[in-house]
């Protein structure tokens, strides 16, 4: 299956992580660009849009859920925000469903309401999905591990 990872950059290291997973399943991967040099999170709002605008950082991120099969959402906690979903990831979850693309999240919802209501109505979202990815990876690698002990 073709899946994007799609969260925070926040949460970049851990998204690395799900790649090497997904890549261990048999999955091909599309990764957010993570780019050396701009701070995703300068005091500067100004600069910050103008370099993403320039490298058309969604756009392109966009363009790789289009050929996904699938999205996979990172939601993990930020600051005081427990499953954590911005804007760029809820606008990037409206297009996967407009694209009739299915939605994996890996935790539960948000708890805000702004937010919670919308996405409880996209149909065949699957959540909690870090749960079943753990006990899949597990039981792959012992299969592997077994396979390579004969």
């Amino acid at each position: 299956m073709k899946i994007t990872i799609c969260g925070s950059m926040k949460f970049n290291s851990e998204m690395v992580e799900l790649q090497k997973k997904l890549e261990a399943l048999g999955h091909q991967v599309h990764m957010p660009i993570a780019v050396t040099g701009l701070d995703y999170w300068a005091q500067d709002g100004v600069k910050r849009i103008k370099d993403k605008k320039g490298l058309r950082l969604v756009e392109t991120h966009l363009d790789k859920i289009t050929e996904s099969d699938a999205i996979l959402v990172a939601n993990y906690t930020k600051g005081d925000t427990k499953n954590y979903i911005g804007a760029n990831t809820f606008l990037e979850m409206g297009y996967a469903k407009y694209k009739g693309k299915k939605i994996f999240v890996l935790n539960p919802l948000p708890d805000h309401k702004y937010i919670y209501e919308e996405l409880t109505s996209f149909e065949g979202m699957i959540l909690n999905v870090d749960k079943i990815l753990v006990r899949v990876y597990n039981r792959k690698i012992i299969k592997s591990h077994r396979f390579l002990a004969f």
